[in-house]
């Protein structure tokens, strides 16, 4: 059976959102990757992933993130994550992603830390 996975793109003037719904993993986190990655390739260095849909992330999903971390640290530019669910949460702790990226409770939150 295949998984559902939808990406949503929302911008503003200096930062994206990247809405997910489903299961994170390695072939559905592509879809993100490259959402990401065209955001950044129009000039968006301030993204927001907002996971409020998505409960679980496996660690091919990780390492996507860890990616898109990675190519906004390169052009000086900041990821955030918001709507986090406690295990996941943890899991960004446990794995050094919350030392690279923000963490927030809500969207708006985020927003207005780059705003």
């Amino acid at each position: 059976m295949a998984n559902p996975f939808n990406v949503e793109v929302r911008t503003g003037d200096a930062y994206a959102v990247i809405q997910t719904d489903g299961y994170l993993n390695g072939s559905t986190g592509e879809n993100l990757a490259e959402a990401a990655k065209s955001l950044i390739g129009k000039g968006y260095d301030q993204l927001i992933i907002n996971l409020e849909k998505t409960r679980l992330i496996n660690s091919i999903g990780i390492s996507i993130l860890i990616e898109i971390i990675e190519l906004l640290e390169e052009r000086g530019g900041k990821l955030s994550f918001c709507h986090l669910t406690p295990v996941i949460e943890r899991t960004f702790k446990m794995m050094g992603i919350a030392q690279h990226a923000s963490i927030f409770p809500t969207e708006e939150a985020a927003i207005d830390s780059v705003a």
